[in-house]
């Protein structure tokens, strides 16, 4: 019999009907074809629901800072933009996730420094708050044992993270202080070039060439302390600095395969094989762009540069602002629509990743409320898709439990005992 903890009968039945329908490609198909396909959908949903599957980054706290918002309430992402809420996560049969604490790439002098901390305690608070006022359904994953845990228990796992290392300032104490809030990895650098590392997407192009001297810093604090070193959105050689610099396992958050989709962001088979030699893990991210080759469209890119010209940071955004902001961006979505990528593109690189770096090295980050959300996986109340697409290509059960979240905690796990070994030889 089903497991009911993730997913209930009318769910399930609702979904295999779905489902089934759309893969149904003549009247005249066989029965047992059709029965078969059944079956496998049935399977699928009870792997999803046996295994821990977690999502390594969702920027939603920036939803969460927001007046009003409930992560308690069940939000319409066609109405609201909202990808994530705990309903949703539930209905998606998802046990685990990162909320990382977005703070763009803004000045960078003291004040810019003060303003980025500011933001991203803010939103590390709302983590904190929200969990604590959800605790029947919800509660903060410190370490692994915490997920499984929870997951036991039938609620959902919610471990924090920071995208971009910003708010770090110069001031190395701050990653303590992050730590001792929760947070679990931290993204070095984002879209432009900070004081810790070189973006792979700055137009100035690399300042550091690769980390800089405080970044080193940075990422020692980070091994000592049992935070996992984030190297998506950095640079080529940002990777190969950290995989250098690192006593602990690397991850990339919310990365694909560059031999797939050819993006600074993505990671080249080099790469790849760094990292299963490193033992960390690359996450897939739910991405058109990095997913499949970009398509062609001006009108859209120039609408879309000139809105984000226009946009004022999102500290100084009053409530009223952000809306304004949404509304625009969906009227821009509307009239210069883009096709999405898919769930079989989300495989074709676990494939891929499978092939060059082994089954140990790739899992999920789908960047939900941070641009993510494709055909099939357009919230979180659809990610099971992605384990029935593995079914479909004849993954196992042990594989999938690898792919959705035993890898990223084996991660987790070695990053913290390595910190604990570095603590201890500093005591002695």
């Amino acid at each position: 019999m089903m497991n009911q903890k993730k997913i209930q009968n009318y769910s399930i039945f609702f979904f295999i009907s779905l489902v089934f329908f759309r893969c149904t490609s003549s009247s005249n198909t066989e029965n047992t074809n059709l029965e078969t396909d059944k079956e496998l959908m049935v399977r699928a949903l009870e792997i999803h629901d046996r295994v821990l599957t977690v999502d390594t980054h969702a920027d939603t706290p920036m939803r969460m800072i927001e007046p009003g918002f409930d992560m308690a309430i069940e939000h319409d992402p066609n109405e609201t933009g909202s990808k994530v809420d705990y309903p949703r996560m539930k209905k998606g049969g998802l046990d685990a996730i990162f909320f990382a604490a977005f703070v763009a790439q803004d000045i960078r002098n003291n004040f810019g420094n003060r303003s980025a901390k500011t933001l991203c305690l803010q939103m590390i608070d709302s983590i904190l708050v929200s969990t604590e006022k959800n605790a029947d359904n919800v509660g903060l994953a410190l370490n692994p044992e915490d997920a499984y845990k929870l997951e036991k228990e039938g609620k959902r796992a919610i471990f924090i993270g920071i995208e971009n290392g910003y708010p770090i300032g110069s001031d190395i104490s701050n990653v303590k202080l992050y730590f001792e809030k929760g947070v679990r990895y931290i993204t070095l650098v984002h879209s432009s070039n900070n004081d810790i590392a070189d973006s792979a997407t700055d137009d100035e192009g690399p300042e550091h060439g690769g980390i800089s001297e405080l970044g080193k810093d940075v990422v020692k604090e980070m091994n000592r302390l049992g935070i996992m070193v984030d190297i998506s959105h950095g640079s080529d050689s940002v990777f190969y600095d950290a995989i250098s610099l690192s006593k602990a396992p690397i991850i990339a958050s919310h990365s694909n395969a560059r031999m797939i989709t050819d993006h600074k962001r993505n990671m080249t088979d080099d790469m790849l094989k760094l990292i299963a030699k490193n033992k960390g893990v690359v996450q897939l991210t739910m991405i058109s762009d990095y997913l499949r080759e970009a398509l062609p469209n001006a009108q859209r890119d120039s609408a879309m540069a000139i809105h984000s010209a226009t946009m004022k940071p999102l500290e100084e955004m009053t409530q009223e602002d952000r809306e304004d902001y949404r509304t625009e961006i969906d009227e821009i979505n509307k009239k210069y629509p883009i096709k999405e990528a898919n769930v079989k593109h989300v495989v074709d690189h676990i494939d891929h990743i499978v092939k060059v770096a082994g089954i140990d090295h790739v899992g999920i980050g789908c960047d939900f409320d941070g641009g993510g959300g494709i055909e099939g996986i357009f919230d979180v109340s659809e990610v099971m898709n992605i384990t029935i697409e593995l079914v479909k290509r004849g993954y196992s059960e042990e594989q999938i439990q690898k792919i959705w979240g035993g890898n990223i905690m084996r991660v987790l796990g070695e990053v913290q005992e390595i910190a604990q070994q570095i603590q201890s030889k500093e005591v002695s």
